[in-house]
């Protein structure tokens, strides 16, 4: 199936959705219950949020389209350009804005090729900066890197309200061209010069709020650093989401996908504040073992914010593989005063995410798949009581882990419920459709059941007065 970039996306996701809702209204009357089984998975576009907005990147500071804490936004990268955003900042709280760039399907990467993202006061100063590269895998994939303007105890730099500015960079080579290969992973663009294929970007600004009271700044040294041993319960289907806001609910346990070469499957996990999260990836078997892929699995791991806490990663050779990050410390607030990562990033409590790329070189070594994939998480510590912020973050609730998503089932597709829990359609459009229209003809059904009903009845009454006026012999 050719995956589709840009506007072609949205079209093309619409478009099976709506051959599976008539699918759906076709067979539902025949269905029995008992196992469903899993479809194999295509190699989705990105899935940007529904609620997406649009902001145009700007060459320079003049004209930078202004970003909103608890927003989401669509922009694009030119080949060889900077991107500015600006925000509008108080003096009190810490604000986090996470980059994802999409790199073209199909495209030939070198591995030096990523993004490079920095937040700067108005004068040109440096508040933070990230960077993130596709590594010598070289498969396009979802490429996520974070800026921050941080409120920390003797921080001189970047601590006043004002206007601040976002900036994205292309880093690498640049070549942006196709693989030639197609794979299955999009539509050839040799017509097209790199600079005529942006990537899109999806950015999302947090505002976390300041504490009611100080708090401790000393960083623990003391944590459980042995390693967990993944649980071995009986595996769940569960279907993994296409991007961040679209990524599958799971807990403790185990659960059981699949996925294809070039295909990045999103997880999330409430982890709440003096928890430990592990987490094991397992690769199936190929049909050969002939050939060998290096960097074939990637398994990440993103805090709310969406920066990296650790990644891990292992290479293929069509025998089974298994994966696991390295342990992790306990989630704290005073993790941010620690000097580096992963302790560093373990400060918020909420959504932490697990994302699994296979590398698109798998399928010309072993093929197309699908290749089962066995997801293992342990949460580990005990809960604490969080830090007391002076009023909620923006978006409310984020740093909250509160009732957690329902698990969406394999045939459900990948978080298919909202944060509530009782929407069957998950937030999406195309099912809440279904969901409406359903509930309109079930209901006109039962009103001309009952209109037939009644008129049945009138006339059978009416029948039996003519018969009692005249009897017959």
């Amino acid at each position: 199936m050719a995956r589709r970039t840009g506007r072609g996306a949205v079209v093309w996701r619409a478009v099976e959705r709506s051959a599976v809702v008539g699918a759906v209204l076709c067979v539902a009357s025949a269905v029995l219950p008992g196992q469903v089984a899993v479809a194999a998975p295509s190699v989705p576009s990105y899935a940007f949020a529904d609620d997406v907005r649009s902001a145009p990147a700007a060459t320079g500071t003049t004209g930078a389209a202004r970003l909103l804490p608890g927003a989401t936004y669509r922009s694009s990268l030119q080949d060889e350009e900077k991107a500015y955003y600006r925000l509008e900042l108080d003096g009190t709280s810490n604000v986090y804005v996470s980059v994802t760039a999409i790199p073209r399907a199909g495209a030939t990467l070198s591995a030096g090729d990523g993004i490079s993202v920095s937040v700067q006061d108005a004068d040109s100063t440096t508040c933070s900066s990230d960077s993130v590269t596709v590594g010598t895998a070289r498969s396009p994939q979802p490429l996520t890197a974070w800026g921050a303007r941080e409120l920390l105890p003797g921080k001189g730099l970047c601590q006043k309200a004002g206007t601040y500015y976002v900036v994205v960079e292309h880093t690498g080579s640049g070549s942006g061209g196709d693989s030639g290969s197609g794979s299955g992973s999009g539509e050839e663009e040799t017509d097209l010069s790199a600079a005529d294929r942006p990537w899109d970007l999806e950015l999302a600004p947090v505002s976390e709020s300041p504490l009611a009271k100080a708090a401790a700044t000393s960083v623990p040294e003391a944590w459980d650093s042995a390693t967990p041993t993944p649980p071995g319960d009986e595996p769940v289907a569960v279907r993994g989401g296409a991007g961040f806001t679209e990524a599958a609910a799971v807990e403790q346990g185990v659960r059981s996908d699949e996925i294809v070469p070039g295909q990045t499957l999103f997880y999330k996990v409430p982890v709440d504040w003096g928890r430990q999260l592990s987490a094991t990836v397992d690769l199936g078997s190929a049909d050969k073992t002939s050939g060998y892929v290096v960097d074939a699995l990637d398994l990440t791991l993103y805090n709310p914010v969406r920066a990296t806490v650790k990644e891990t990663g292992t290479g293929y050779g069509g025998s089974q593989k298994s994966v696991s990050l390295p342990p992790v410390p306990p989630v704290r607030y005073a993790n941010r005063y620690a000097p580096t990562d992963p302790t560093k990033s373990l400060r918020f409590a909420g959504s932490y995410y697990l994302v699994v790329h296979l590398a698109a070189q798998v399928a010309e070594s072993f093929g197309e798949g699908p290749y089962g994939l066995t997801l293992r998480v342990r949460l580990g510590g005990s809960t604490q009581a969080g830090p007391g912020y002076a009023r909620q973050s923006t978006p409310r609730g984020f740093f909250d882990v509160g009732v957690p998503d329902p698990e969406p089932s394999a045939g459900a597709g990948a978080g298919s419920a909202d944060a509530s829990g009782d929407d069957p359609s998950g937030g999406d459009p195309a099912m809440k459709a279904v969901a409406v229209g359903g509930i309109g003809i079930g209901s006109a059904l039962l009103m001309v059941l009952g209109v037939w009903t009644l008129t049945a009845r009138r006339r059978a009454a009416a029948q039996m007065r003519v018969n009692a006026q005249n009897p017959t012999a």
